[in-house]
């Protein structure tokens, strides 16, 4: 088995349970093995009312798992300290934790997001207007989409797990809609 950790909480700023991620691989006969595992390390933002973790993150398609080739991109893209919200070519696995009554600002990214709710309830809001209530195991598929999260209760917080995947340039109406990342994500430009 690889490397492993467990602290007391990594950064964690919420009141959720750690998540604990398992990447895997293969010893030399060719047999499945834990490769690495850890505990989530976290990032806050927003003044500790936003926390990420990025769990992984791939930097092209298909991905080459050869020699550990995309552990070694992955260890390389966090440590670049570069990376927005998508990673240009690839994916990123991330978890974001929201505060009581949290409310992210109206962004989009140039991607195909998969955002599953794992805890609490949260409006998903569009640019258009429209409020889409989510709960646990509720999931949302945006594309390339102007949105904002909110975490619609005042005392407990929620997590939604994501999937992003870079994407080609979205055009509609004959306008080309790129990343905007609003007033208050405090990331880089992710540069696709």
């Amino acid at each position: 088995m690889g490397s492993s950790y467990r602290t007391e909480d990594n950064g964690k700023i919420s009141d959720l349970p750690q998540l604990h991620r398992y990447i895997t691989g293969h010893n030399a006969e060719g047999k499945a093995i834990v490769h690495s595992q850890n505990d989530f390390e976290w990032k806050s933002y927003a003044e500790g009312e936003l926390a990420f973790s990025v769990a992984y993150t791939t930097s092209e398609f298909p991905v080459n798992l050869n020699k550990d080739a995309d552990v070694a991109e992955h260890t390389r893209v966090l440590e670049s300290g570069n990376l927005g919200l998508v990673n240009p070519r690839g994916t990123v696995f991330r978890c974001v934790d929201f505060a009581p009554g949290y409310a992210c600002g109206m962004h989009r990214t140039q991607s195909l997001d998969y955002g599953i709710v794992l805890e609490g309830e949260v409006d998903m809001v569009l640019d258009s207007g429209e409020v889409h209530p989510m709960k646990r195991g509720d999931v949302a598929i945006q594309r390339a989409t102007q949105h904002q999260w909110v975490n619609k209760s005042k005392t407990e917080w929620a997590r939604i797990m994501f999937v992003l995947q870079d994407c080609q340039p979205l055009v509609v109406g004959g306008q080309e809609y790129k990343e905007d990342l609003g007033t208050n994500s405090g990331l880089p430009p992710s540069g696709n």
